[in-house]
């Protein structure tokens, strides 16, 4: 059943439609059928198709098992066990219990981060959300003003809640910080000493790697701004490069996009101070603070 008994138990909505976007790709090109024949054939389009197979969409089982029949898939277990499977993609996920504080452009990421087993990301000005202390995340959120509401809240216990994937051993995070970043003062010296203190931990973790972008590099690969890297390895799909906005996002999959920003992602950890040395530039910036 390929990668069908690879999913975890309890695993998200978001990793179940990627799974099975992943499935019916595979028996839509074996049986020589087009994306567009597909789309016809439940009664839609060759972009709903596309949207399915990259898990960008909720899934009905009736559309499921007509494709199925389409592509000439006759074992009825497999049938069955697809058609659960697009019930479940409609679920909600655990972030979804505060939709109301979080845009629905960022409830997307969540789902996409959740599913994935690589993360890589550059920062460019602030501490990444799933290396921050609870105050230093507060700080971020209210602009450092301070005011806090209940949407404050809920966005401060999501992005606590995101960090608990690092708890997974066999999810590796890469997180290159620009010096602008580490150093940006937030919530006051106090707070900045804790959540340093706090990133000097992390450097302990087997699953984290940490480098720091040195102001002496000077321009460099991300003169375009933060992004982030998201590797989907047991799905057999693109990774998708995350961009964010003011007002928005971008997730972007196409191999030539991908390759740009994982060349990028490569530059700067070669300019960056290696990984084994982060640990005492951090302490040293403690002290600072």
């Amino acid at each position: 059943m390929s990668g069908i008994a690879r999913i975890k138990q309890g695993a998200g909505p978001t990793v179940r439609r990627m799974l099975l976007g992943s499935e019916l790709r595979k028996y839509r090109e074996k049986a020589g059928v087009s994306r567009g024949a597909a789309g016809h054939h439940i009664r839609g389009s060759e972009s709903k198709i596309s949207r399915m197979e990259l898990g960008r969409v909720g899934f009905k089982s009736r559309d499921v098992e007509d494709l199925l029949l389409l592509y000439k898939v006759e074992d009825k277990e497999l049938i069955r066990t697809l058609a659960q499977m697009a019930r479940d993609t409609n679920r909600p996920g655990w972030w979804q219990q505060y939709g109301e504080a979080l845009p629905n452009w960022f409830q997307v990421y969540v789902g996409l981060e959740e599913a994935a087993s690589r993360i890589r990301v550059y920062e460019a000005q602030f501490i990444h959300g799933l290396l921050q202390t609870q105050d230093y995340a507060e700080a971020v959120i209210t602009g450092g003003v301070g005011l806090r509401d209940q949407a404050t809240e809920d966005r401060v216990r999501v992005r606590m809640q995101r960090q608990e994937r690092l708890d997974d051993p066999e999810v590796k995070l890469w997180a290159i910080l620009d010096e602008a970043a580490v150093r940006r003062p937030v919530g006051g010296a106090e707070l900045m000493r804790r959540q340093m203190e706090h990133l000097v931990g992390l450097c302990d973790h087997p699953n984290i790697t940490l480098q720091i972008v040195p102001f002496s590099a000077g321009a460099h690969a991300a003169e375009a701004g933060s992004f982030t890297i998201l590797r989907y390895p047991d799905f057999e799909l693109s990774d998708i490069i995350y961009l964010e906005h003011l007002t928005g996002s971008l997730c972007l999959d196409k191999r030539q996009e991908v390759d740009a920003y994982t060349m990028a992602m490569e530059k700067l950890s070669v300019i960056a101070r290696p990984p084994g040395e982060t640990k005492d530039l951090l302490k040293e910036m403690v002290d600072e603070f």
